[in-house]
């Protein structure tokens, strides 16, 4: 776990976001095949894991950035974590010696990793700015992003232990920076987002959640150290109420956990970084609200660092106008009873911004 020292004292490099997920069902296709092998095995930590991967190449998620971008090569992974084959989505930026920024994104219950690529153009976006995008694949196509032990996830722990893995194994195969690693995710990827955020903060060095919230209850996850963390949340979501469900209705294929509202998610990891009072003011299209993490002024303490630094450490919950359980800025349309997108807010800028540092 950081200290808020260790926070201040990395934090030119070590932005800030938030991240968080909910857990009803989303529509999405599912990604390919796996083939051929490659990579390289490997043993993690907590339990065993070995990787295969597809060399380069250029999947249906595929494309340009910008206009004069090359599409970002892909590779289909699978990783052996806990007598399980795992799979994920890889996209890489142009190939380079230099230690490479690692983003984890984590798709909604129902979906998979090709429906989350496809409504946040993650992989265009941030392959352009030089980061590595794992899109890692749900077990039954979602998250164990609480603490509770149900019939359908007896190990409660089995996802971040996974989680764990792929950044190792990515560290080592792909050249990612270990101190450069965030993660994001939409809906119950948000909460599995947020979850990795509290409970190893150590691994992350920010976090972003879109319409996610912690979970509560029997199933709480509570954070355990200071980290930048974003939750950006959707003021009219008619399928997780931005006020938290401390009692959800039961569901035949899963059970919803409950969760915390959106501000108290935020609060929580403010107050894990010893924020002081926040601040809220209103942009347009949108409402944020910004605490500032406490952290010890950085050893060289010039006037530069110090302002990097504060720039850096904070949490921020930022909540959308007109806008449902949804991806602001993205031009796929939800499905029926998920509420409008709203437009007034590019989520996937703005996430990257944060978790990069340039939208102090």
């Amino acid at each position: 776990m950081r200290s808020s020292r260790d926070l201040a004292s990395r934090a030119r490099r070590w932005p800030a976001a938030l991240a968080l997920a909910l857990l009803l069902p989303l529509a999405g296709c599912a990604t390919g095949a796996d083939s051929g092998p490659g990579g390289d095995p490997s043993a993690t930590g907590t339990g065993s894991a070995t990787a295969t991967a597809t060399g380069p190449g250029t999947g249906p998620g595929g494309g340009t950035a910008t206009g004069t971008a090359a599409p970002a090569p892909e590779v289909r992974g699978q990783l052996r974590a806990d007598d399980r084959t795992r799979r994920y989505l890889l996209h890489r930026p142009a190939d380079t010696d230099d230690p490479k920024p690692l983003l984890i994104a984590f798709h909604g219950r129902g979906a998979d990793a090709a429906e989350l690529r496809e409504k946040s153009r993650l992989e265009r976006a941030a392959t352009a700015r030089g980061m590595l995008v794992a899109f890692p694949e749900g077990l039954d196509h979602g998250w164990g992003a609480g603490t509770r032990a149900t019939k359908q996830r007896p190990d409660p722990g089995l996802d971040v232990r996974f989680t764990e893995a792929l950044i190792k194994h990515l560290v080592r195969t792909e050249h990612a920076d270990p101190e450069r690693v965030y993660a994001t995710g939409f809906s119950n990827g948000g909460s599995m987002a947020l979850r990795m955020a509290a409970e190893r903060p150590d691994l992350l060095a920010g976090a972003v959640s879109v319409s996610g919230q912690l979970p509560a209850g029997d199933a709480a996850v509570k954070p355990t150290g200071p980290l930048p963390v974003m939750v950006v949340y959707g003021a009219d979501d008619p399928v997780r109420p931005l006020a938290g469900w401390p009692s959800p209705p039961p569901d035949p294929e899963e059970p919803i956990l409950p969760s915390l509202s959106a501000r108290d998610t935020a609060a929580a990891f403010a107050a894990a970084g010893g924020a002081g009072k926040p601040v809220a003011r209103e942009e347009k299209g949108y409402d944020r609200t910004v605490w500032r993490l406490k952290d010890a002024a950085p050893e060289d303490s010039t006037a530069a660092a110090t302002e990097a630094a504060a720039g850096a450490a904070t949490v921020q919950l930022l909540v959308v106008h007109d806008a449902g359980h949804t991806w602001p800025g993205s031009t796929v349309p939800p499905p029926d009873g998920f509420g409008p997108v709203s437009k007034a807010l590019d989520a996937t800028g703005t996430l990257l911004d944060f978790l990069t540092g340039s939208g102090r």
